[in-house]
């Protein structure tokens, strides 16, 4: 006579959710995971962007530009300005493994601004220029569309 074990509890069906969008099938876990990348792909885009920066500062031969542009600015002065954007996108990224809303809004200021310097710099390298702008774009819809399981 041997006693049988209760009989291991149901997987949650593939459409079921909490009330808040998390849970087995929700978007809420597929959004925060989302988020994690989006940390990650900011700290390696902020670090991309800092070496694209000393590569424009260390020399100017390293870039070429395609006739006349009308944002066109010295390449030192483009370097220095991935090399700031670059940092302070490392440093959001950093923070949106906190948690932190101040981390998302810094995130969301910064990509921006991290965009519009992509977009900027198209003339001098447009393939990474596009990548990085899509990279972004990714970025902006994670830290957008994450949704905190803590309770208001």
């Amino acid at each position: 006579m041997t006693s049988a074990a209760p009989p291991p509890p149901a997987p949650p069906a593939p459409g079921d959710r909490t009330p808040d969008g998390s849970g087995a099938g929700g978007s809420g876990d597929w959004a925060a995971g989302g988020l994690v990348l989006g940390g990650v792909l900011m700290v390696v885009y902020g670090l991309f962007a800092v070496l694209q920066g000393i590569a424009a500062i260390a020399g100017d031969e390293v870039y070429t530009s395609f006739g006349q542009y009308s944002f066109e600015f010295d390449l030192t002065a483009w370097g220095w300005i991935h090399v700031i954007v670059g940092v302070l996108v490392v440093v959001a990224g950093l923070g949106l493994f906190t948690g932190a809303d101040w981390a998302r809004v810094a995130s969301a200021v910064v990509v921006g601004l991290a965009l519009i310097a992509n977009f900027l710099w198209l003339p001098y390298q447009p393939f990474w220029s596009i990548i990085m702008i899509v990279t972004g774009l990714f970025v902006l819809w994670s830290v957008f569309n994450y949704r905190s399981s803590r309770p208001v």
